[in-house]
């Protein structure tokens, strides 16, 4: 079973995942009595989620820790099966694992090996093109692209555990790629990094969307990720979805102020009646004020001080996200 062009790669509905845990009953209950008291509840994981991805999409899907992101993932690359609802990835249901829908996606999680730890990374690299059964000459020509995208000519012939976590993650990256999917899951691939391997891997993410129009689902921490990749983003709490749409939609959403960013050569100045001051360092002030007061408070601003710089930004995208939850919590 395949997928027609204009049918969404990924396509998930009322998909829900639930646990059974036990519960002790009683605060007072121990010992055998505890033992034998304790009594089955359900824990929602996922709880009646819904969306759809296009071809060739990158979407931010975001949540606190324990939102049910990562079992999201899990149940699309079916490392996991669904308690209810349905999903499908490219025409066909993750769960059954057949080869063929392996072949075609890969996940890629921050901080969890696939290299193996003792040998090169290159001969993980072999490990991989002969369970994909890649032929020598694309996986060669492949191989030879990876390299040059993520600069990883030094790196394929030292032992894993020589890397330091950015190296490592360049080769994860790669050795998850070189079946070339045409879905990518990407579960927190740049936590831990420094900022400058963060963009070098965020760099990589948009060029190989670009180049191969691989169908993109990130979860990350980094809002910056999520900012410089993805136009759409999800939002889950709880295992519900909050949110789907723009990331544009999202901050106008959930924010009704403006910052505003001024450097001045009055040092000392009192900007209090422009708005609110929430930071005031040699002459640099940053203001917060009511969106629709932004344009006024601007002109006021450039006519009645000695600006040297001045800047209109949206609020941190962190913060917006908090008020989502805040909303949803309410």
């Amino acid at each position: 079973m395949g997928t027609s062009s204009d049918a969404p790669t990924i396509l998930v509905r009322d998909l829900r995942k639930v646990y059974i845990v036990s519960e002790q009953e009683g605060e007072t209950a121990s010992g055998l009595s505890g033992i034998l008291r304790r009594k089955k509840i359900e824990v929602p994981a996922v709880d009646g989620i819904s969306f759809e991805v296009a071809p060739c999409e990158i979407v931010g899907f975001l949540g606190p820790n324990g939102a049910g992101k990562t079992t999201t993932l899990k149940m699309l690359s079916g490392l996991l099966y669904p308690t209810s609802g349905t999903v499908s990835v490219l025409g066909r249901i993750p769960s059954k694992r057949e080869s063929a829908y392996l072949r075609q996606i890969t996940l890629i999680m921050g901080q969890r090996n696939q290299l193996v730890w003792d040998i090169p990374a290159i001969r993980s690299f072999e490990l991989n093109r002969a369970i994909y059964q890649i032929p020598q000459a694309d996986y060669d020509n492949l191989v030879k692209e990876l390299t040059d995208l993520l600069d990883l000519g030094p790196l394929l012939n030292k032992p894993v555990r020589n890397l330091s976590l950015g190296e490592r993650m360049k080769c994860e990256f790669a050795a998850a790629l070189l079946h070339r999917p045409k879905v990518v899951f990407l579960d927190e691939p740049t936590i831990g990094l420094d900022v400058t391997m963060q963009h070098r891997l965020r760099d990589f993410i948009a060029e190989y969307n670009r180049r191969y129009g691989a169908t993109v689902l990130l979860t990350s921490h980094y809002m910056a990720d999520v900012e410089a990749l993805c136009k759409r983003v999800l939002v889950i709490h709880h295992g519900k979805l909050l949110f789907d749409g723009d990331l544009v939609d999202l901050v106008q959403k959930f924010t009704s102020y403006k910052t505003i960013v001024i450097q001045t050569a009055e040092c000392g100045a009192d900007l209090a009646t422009y708005g609110e001051v929430t930071s005031c360092e040699s002459g640099r002030y940053t203001l917060r004020l009511p969106k629709a007061q932004t344009a006024a408070v601007t002109a006021r601003l450039l006519a009645e001080l000695q600006v040297i710089d001045l800047l209109v930004e949206d609020p941190p995208i962190e913060e917006v996200i908090e008020r989502v939850f805040a909303q949803e919590i309410a």
